[in-house]
């Protein structure tokens, strides 16, 4: 195994499983996970798992004693994490440092990990702490306007796996987009979301179709039109997370409702995606062209990162207020 393979987990000393099954995933989908890990354990050659995060306890460590599959280091890129565990693929935004904002190697990077992860049953998405993702990284955001960034949007969207996000911190702006772009959200109870557009003055994205299909039109009008935070306990209370819980539970219940996913029929699972995205309002596809055609009809969607920076402090100064900072 490479030591490139799950840099914060500090497993490189394991051997990896060959990889096998449809789409070289490592373990074959024919077999549910629960019976390849009864076989697994029922070999003495198999070394157990050491565990690598002491402190948080034997309920993460369950969560994360899987055959785990190395991705090839050419497939990798230090923007975004890409840890393989049986059927299940964890995809981490990293750049903490700047609070994981998007800037054009990250978005290339998310795009790239989620193609890479289509041979999984499920992807969880998350953030290295202390965010899940802040936005824009209006500083070093890489192309001259915001319409060359890789769609992180569109990667989503093309997914035929199902998607979790596990948010761990911040959401906002374009790091609620990547939130809404999955099937569902599981929250920390330090999470906050925002979609932050109108106060920088950028035309939303998806946001205007995602939202209102979690929150309804009034809840999703209000949060849009005013760039307010939602904290975690309001996020549950009106639907737009699943879940919530203690900051250091979050991955791990997000793993093991994953691998739930993961033991299902991937071709139902698939089949009732689509349905869903076809049947609940206009078809999504149908309300992003509609969101498109109203995009440029307003002639937006030519800001720089220069024409919205101006207005960055002003954001920042006024989440810090409503948050209490």
């Amino acid at each position: 195994m490479t030591k490139h393979y799950i840099k914060r987990m500090g497993l490189s000393s394991v051997t990896a499983p060959s990889r096998g099954g449809v789409g070289g995933g490592g373990l074959s989908p024919a077999r549910p996970l629960s019976a390849q890990r009864t076989a697994a354990h029922a070999n003495p050659s198999v070394p157990p798992i050491p565990n690598p995060f002491p402190s948080r306890g034997k309920g993460f460590v369950r969560a994360i004693q899987r055959e785990c599959i190395p991705l090839p280091e050419e497939k990798m890129a230090d923007e975004v994490l890409v840890e393989r565990c049986g059927g299940v693929a964890l995809v981490t935004l990293n750049r903490p440092q700047r609070r994981n904002a998007i800037n054009a190697a990250l978005s290339q990077a998310f795009c790239d990990a989620l193609a890479a992860s289509q041979d999984a049953r499920c992807i969880v998405v998350t953030g290295a702490d202390p965010a899940f993702c802040a936005g824009l990284d209006l500083k070093e955001l890489g192309v001259a306007t915001l319409a060359e960034l890789p769609s992180y949007a569109g990667a989503l969207a093309a997914s035929s796996v199902p998607l979790i996000a596990a948010v761990n911190g911040a959401a906002v702006t374009g790091g609620f987009e990547i939130a809404l772009g999955c099937d569902f959200i599981v929250a920390s109870e330090r999470a906050v979301f925002a979609d932050t557009h109108v106060r920088v003055g950028v035309y939303p994205g998806p946001v205007l179709v995602d939202l209102p299909r979690r929150v309804g039109m009034a809840f999703a009008r209000e949060m849009s039109m005013t760039g307010n935070f939602v904290d975690a306990a309001t996020a549950l209370r009106v639907g737009l997370a699943n879940h919530v819980k203690p900051h250091d539970e979050l991955l791990p219940f997000a793993l093991a409702l994953a691998e739930a996913i993961a033991d299902a029929d991937p071709t139902m699972i698939a089949a009732m995606r689509r349905d869903w995205d076809a049947n609940w309002g206009p078809p999504v596809a149908e309300g992003h062209r509609i969101h498109r055609e109203h995009a440029i009809a307003g002639g937006f969607g030519r800001n720089t990162g220069t024409d919205i920076a101006g207005r960055r402090e002003t954001v920042l100064a006024r989440s810090r207020t409503q948050r209490g900072g």
